[in-house]
């Protein structure tokens, strides 16, 4: 099945397009905001008198967190809100501790080499460093999900969640668990928050249709 074959990539516990293997948020070149208003083509003829108006404000991208996700949240786009989504975990997986950025450095560098044990170390300092720091607890879970610690990842996720609930990445992977378990209908939910948080995501919205269909099938 389609839904059993999703799995946790990259710095995110998933995000369709997405990422979670699936999920890994796709860069995409910047664009302009909706509502950005087109440069002038025109100058005024010399024989007419210019008219004067008011200035008109350009749309801007958020750069707060909270302006970020409610900015994802009515963002109908999927190109502009794969911008958005990668801006709000670029945020997420940041922290104000040069340190602890550099044991994340440490670990990503340690998995991609296969050195899981050394990776779990620096993941482990980093959140003792930092125990409130959603990047490391988010990167830790993807690493227990690739060693095949489903209940240590779940563990972590529920932390991460427990710090940030909007953090659409882990409920995503914590979908793609429940989903690999065959709970189905735990799994529909955790895509259906996810959903409400990155509406644009249309991959994760086919996920939320073919569960939905699947179970619908099994009651009838």
């Amino acid at each position: 099945m389609r839904l059993l074959s999703l799995r946790l990539t990259l710095t995110t516990l998933a995000l369709p397009a997405l990422l979670i293997a699936g999920i890994a948020v796709g860069q995409v070149p910047d664009q302009p905001f909706p509502g950005t208003p087109p440069a002038p083509t025109e100058q005024p003829s010399i024989e007419q008198d210019p008219v004067e108006q008011a200035p008109v404000k350009t749309a801007e991208r958020p750069r707060d967190l909270d302006g970020m996700l409610a900015a994802l949240k009515r963002e109908r786009s999927p190109q502009i809100a794969r911008q958005l989504a990668n801006s709000v975990m670029a945020k997420w997986n940041t922290s104000q501790s040069p340190t602890v950025d550099l044991l994340l450095e440490w670990a990503k560098k340690a998995t991609e080499e296969k050195r899981t044990a050394a990776a779990l170390d620096f993941l482990d300092q980093a959140i003792a460093l930092n125990p409130d720091f959603v990047g490391a607890w988010n990167q830790r879970a993807t690493l227990h999900y690739t060693m095949g610690n489903y209940k240590k990842s779940v563990s972590d996720i529920n932390k991460v969640l427990e710090l940030e609930p909007r953090h659409f990445g882990a409920l995503a992977g914590l979908a793609a668990i429940l989903s690999e378990r065959g709970s189905q209908e735990a799994a529909l939910k955790a895509w259906e928050r996810y959903v409400e948080i990155y509406p644009a995501d249309r991959e994760a919205q086919e996920f939320v249709i073919t569960i939905s269909e699947e179970l619908a099938g099994t009651r009838t």
